[in-house]
């Protein structure tokens, strides 16, 4: 995730409260997603795309918060 900007994101979770707590937030999401795309933890069809959904709001708000000040 945003490989390209690795060290704004770096500087991000070191400086951010907020956005740390997003960054932990995907992190977990995205583990439970692979995890049920793995069938390591069954879910329901409904629940993981819910899950796909909050994974991609908090990619979404970590990606507005990278952008603060480079417009």
């Amino acid at each position: 995730m945003f490989e390209h900007r690795q060290d704004k994101m770096h500087n991000l979770l070191k400086s951010n409260a907020e956005f740390r707590a997003i960054y932990n937030r995907h992190q977990e999401l995205d583990k439970r997603v692979t995890a049920a795309e793995e069938g390591s933890q069954p879910m329901d069809d409904l629940t993981l795309n819910q899950l796909k959904k909050r994974k991609l709001q908090a990619k979404d708000q970590l990606a507005r918060l990278m952008s603060v000040g480079n417009a």
